[in-house]
């Protein structure tokens, strides 16, 4: 069988896969977060840690919510690793130093998982397992939480409740992501992932790192995190065998962002506003998935930085479904694509990761890039834009705006302080066009809280660990609370009648109209800083 058969044939299995998950998934969604009764296990919760989980709360409670817990769970997570050399299952690795704590904790939070560390010699099993794997769980959670809020904020009318942050939280871990992960680890021993509380295991007279891999593997990837509990990531055979686990974990990537949609459709009360959503996401990651394919399969040297059990299909399926969503994790090595190649994968990032995007995040993404088509549309018209019922003035724009501004103005600023620096020339390992894509690729990574690395670039030091983290920091909860307040104006509107002005948006037109806006912005806002790099290296 040719590469290209057998690629189309790895395409047509995970498409179908999710076509069959995507009905049942997305209702089952919906039902959770519109569930009038508590689960016995959920109630305990809510006792002990004193919420009540009939009261609901303003956007601005919701987002004191997100932001405290947030910060807890930062705080938590940096004690946890300085404190390493006290917990079981150390292999006296240490504790972790405090500027790698920083950004670690802020990764995990953030749902970003960069790692600037190798797994396997700094982190013990007790920080992976209750430290790293509870945060993969609990930030995926948070972003379902937020993308629920914005659209009751779409549904509601004439009320200044956005529902209760805490009840969406432990309804997004318990009944979603915990069920499907014990699921999907149980298949991923099957399929022959590791599950150890070893530190090592003896092959052939050496000692290869171990841990337990599946039960974070599927976490790592069904959470849209990307945190490899060993360094080599999705391309060490431990986590990722072969063929059939490079599907499942592609699908892993991609079934709740792809399934949203649907959620979204059955909760505003129109399936068709869903599926045009999922036709915009649908075709921007099948073209940028034909671009790193051909580019890779064309490249002087194809397989270098491949693994060949996966091949080139393997490898561009897998990259393409972890830039285009906020995951990063890896089973290649980015940094040895092609500039074509290795270009397309970033500008996946530079999207806004909204093709299908994160877990919760590639959602309210996306629907702040609606609003921001439509307020575009409004104004080729000179009539006041509407979405789905609600009028878009000037809070809402304003909302919208500072939601896709906060990711490019970190990333420009972080990227180009770190490219004057002295020092960044010693961490780079190529100079020209490659080592400005480093730079790039690394800045866009944080800022989109997606963790995937070129790993051409050394960011150990002090200025990129900060300012890497604080990245994360403002690219992740920056937009959170934009998306609430503009959750919070559109809840507060009275419902707008449909007129013969309405643009309606279940046709082609709208997805244009909204495809046209997404490649638009990332344009406008990249392509001089692409030029220098990606683009430049493609055309020599």
């Amino acid at each position: 069988m040719s590469p290209l058969v057998a690629g189309l044939l790895q395409t047509g299995i995970l498409v179908t896969a999710l076509a069959v998950v995507y009905r049942p998934l997305g209702d089952y969604m919906a039902r959770v977060f519109t569930a009038k009764g508590h689960l016995k296990a959920e109630r305990v919760i809510y006792r002990f840690a004193r919420i009540n989980p009939d009261a609901e709360q303003k956007w601005s409670t919701y987002a004191y919510g997100v932001l405290g817990f947030s910060f807890v769970g930062i705080v938590f997570l940096y004690v946890f690793q300085r404190a390493q050399s006290l917990l079981p299952f150390g292999f006296g690795r240490g504790d972790v130093g405090p500027g790698m704590a920083f950004n670690t904790a802020i990764s995990f939070v953030a749902n970003t998982n960069w790692q600037s560390y190798v797994p396997e010699a700094v982190m013990g099993h007790a920080v992976q397992m209750i430290g790293l794997t509870v945060q993969n769980f609990v930030s995926a959670a948070v972003g379902l939480a937020v993308a629920v809020a914005l659209v009751r904020g779409f549904v509601r009318h004439q009320t200044d409740r956005l529902g209760n942050f805490w009840v969406d939280l432990v309804r997004g871990t318990l009944r979603i992501l915990l069920p499907i992960a014990f699921i999907g680890a149980i298949v991923l021993v099957a399929f022959g992932v590791t599950m150890s509380l070893r530190s090592g295991v003896d092959v052939d007279g050496q000692v290869v790192a171990n841990a337990p891999v599946a039960s974070q593997e599927v976490i790592k990837e069904l959470g849209t995190n990307g945190g490899g509990v060993l360094n080599a990531n999705s391309a060490h055979p431990f986590e990722n065998p072969g063929e059939w686990t490079n599907l499942i974990e592609i699908f892993l990537i991609l079934a709740i962002p792809v399934a949203l949609t649907r959620t979204f459709g059955r909760l505003v009360g129109d399936r068709k506003q869903g599926y045009v959503l999922l036709s915009v996401m649908g075709l921007i990651w099948t073209a940028m998935l034909a671009v790193i394919w051909a580019a890779e399969a064309n490249g002087i040297r194809p397989l270098e930085g491949k693994e060949l059990r996966f091949g080139i299909p393997g490898s561009a399926l897998f990259a393409n479904a972890t830039t285009g969503t906020s995951t990063g994790a890896v089973n290649s090595l980015h940094d040895s694509y092609t500039g074509l190649g290795g270009g397309a994968a970033l500008l996946n990032m530079l999207f806004g990761e909204m093709t299908p995007g994160g877990v919760g995040t590639g959602l309210y993404s996306i629907l702040v890039m609606a609003i921001i088509a439509m307020f575009l549309a409004g104004l080729m018209v000179g009539r006041t834009p509407e979405y789905l019922g609600k009028k878009l003035g000037r809070k809402e724009v304003t909302a919208a705006a500072v939601s896709i501004l906060a990711m490019p103005t970190v990333l420009l600023i972080g990227a180009g302080i770190a490219a004057i620096l002295p020092s960044t020339q010693g961490a780079l390992n190529n100079p020209g066009e490659h080592g400005l894509s480093e730079i790039l690729y690394a800045y866009a990574s944080a800022s989109n809280n997606n963790g995937s690395a070129f790993a051409g670039i050394t960011v150990t030091n002090d200025w990129f660990q900060s300012s890497l983290g604080l990245c994360m920091l403002f690219g992740r909860f920056v937009p959170i609370v934009a998306v609430l307040a503009l959750a919070g104006s559109l809840a507060a509107q009275k419902k707008v009648p449909v007129t013969a002005g309405t643009l309606p948006t279940t046709g082609p037109l709208f997805a244009t109209l909204l495809t046209g806006s997404i490649v638009l912005v990332a344009a406008l806002t990249f392509v001089p800083a692409l030029a220098l790099g990606p683009i430049a290296e493609a055309l020599l």
